[in-house]
């Protein structure tokens, strides 16, 4: 694989999906995820770092709950989804972010339905508003919300790479059948080692 080409800091947001407590924290609502995805949170810290320390955008997107209604679409995901998160409401524990991935200055852009954060959210606008180009998208997971949401941002005209260390899926395998086989297609696969590598190059804090 080519060398990736240096990711400008200034004009890149690295998008958290999911990371909250009633997701990948100890009691989720998913917890073959969960389990699959327990190596992800080190990975991703360390990357959220060096992305505030380059001064880079730093989202995470959220499910927020229902807001006292139902969740939205006939997806099947929802019949067990639903009545799991019937209970969710901003700032409630299932919806907080994780604590080791949350810093000052953050963002956090819940939703309330969809099953994927730039399913008519604030999420894209936000991401204009503040002038990314590109987006360094993390977290959880392959199953669904990863393909659809990088599909989202590579058709609305953002640069879109992935560090396979920092996303997961269930079972592994496929999620990183998923990863090579649908995500490629549509994104840049690099390692949150070879980002923070760039960043930590006196250029980038310029």
């Amino acid at each position: 694989m080519s060398p990736l080409a240096m990711i400008d800091p200034r004009t890149t947001a690295v998008v958290c999906i999911e990371c909250q407590q009633g997701i990948l924290g100890d009691n989720s609502i998913l917890p073959d995820l969960q389990r699959d995805s327990a190596h992800l949170v080190p990975a991703i810290g360390l990357l959220l770092d060096a992305a505030r320390a380059v001064r880079a955008t730093v989202v995470h997107a959220t499910f927020g709950g229902p807001m006292g209604g139902k969740p939205s679409g006939t997806a099947g995901v929802w019949r067990r989804m639903g009545p799991a998160t019937r209970d969710w409401t901003p700032g409630s524990a299932p919806t907080t972010v994780l604590p080791e991935l949350l810093g000052a200055g953050d963002l956090v852009i819940p939703r309330h339905h969809g099953l994927f954060p730039t399913s008519d959210s604030e999420l894209l606008p936000v991401l204009r508003g503040r002038g990314v180009q590109t987006v360094a998208l993390v977290g959880v997971s392959l199953n669904l919300a990863i393909p659809h949401t990088v599909g989202d941002l590579s058709q609305a005209g953002f640069g879109v790479v992935v560090p396979r260390d920092a996303v997961a899926g269930t079972p592994a395998e496929y999620g990183d059948q998923v990863l090579s086989n649908t995500v490629a297609l549509m994104a840049r696969i690099t390692t949150t080692g070879e980002l923070i590598g760039q960043w930590a190059r006196p250029s980038a804090r310029l």
